[in-house]
């Protein structure tokens, strides 16, 4: 019975002393925090660099459309030049992923309908295509009416972004996109040289 009573007390000592042994809690938490943290800061980290790029998107698209805007005339030249200037934008991002276009747009007064003039960039557009324009940037007079001899300069820019690591947002990245409307500021239009008028209405 003695050997008996015996282990029993040796049992609950050592139960007792198990119960009080807290050398392993902190390895156990730190095991179970640290996935989570890694997730937390990594997808902080993927998700601040893709808002960073989406607003330099942004400005690209904006300062093609502006530096277009303030010529009177360009030509391949000016053209690969300002492309150039954009693309220092995304600096410290690589500017590799990115594609932009720039176009002249001529609103028909009879139908309010824009149309491509001239096209340039990673994707030109169609001559004569049809563009969507917000309504706000169509000139009207007090009558209503389209004014005419409007025309406008169209940006769009896109990039694809694909994180370091890929914890939050897919490895396969994603796309931002953004683009800009300005309107000739030197000139009537920006004729695209060469071109056969300054001008064009079709």
């Amino acid at each position: 019975m003695k050997p008996m009573s015996r282990i029993w007390s040796c049992v609950k000592a050592s139960a007792a002393s198990l119960r009080r042994d807290s050398r392993g809690v902190a390895a156990t938490e730190f095991a179970m925090i640290v996935p989570m943290m890694l997730v937390m800061f990594f997808g902080t980290v993927e998700v601040s660099s893709g808002v960073a790029i989406n607003r330099k998107v942004t400005l690209i698209a904006r300062t093609l459309s502006d530096l277009t805007s303030q010529s009177t005339s360009v030509g391949d030249s000016d053209m690969t030049n300002f492309f150039a200037a954009s693309y220092g934008i995304l600096w410290p991002y690589p500017s590799t992923p990115t594609s932009a276009t720039i176009s002249e747009l001529y609103i028909d007064p009879t139908t309010s309908v824009a149309r491509v003039q001239w096209s340039k960039g990673s994707a030109p557009r169609a001559l004569g295509s049809t563009v969507t324009v917000p309504s706000g940037l169509i000139g009207k007079d007090s009558s209503g009416n389209t004014i005419a001899n409007q025309y406008l300069i169209f940006s769009e820019v896109s990039y694809v972004y694909t994180p370091t690591i890929g914890y939050v947002i897919a490895k396969a990245g994603m796309t931002l996109s953004d683009t800009a409307f300005t309107r000739p500021r030197q000139s009537t239009c920006v004729f695209y040289s060469p071109a056969v008028a300054p001008c064009p209405t079709s």
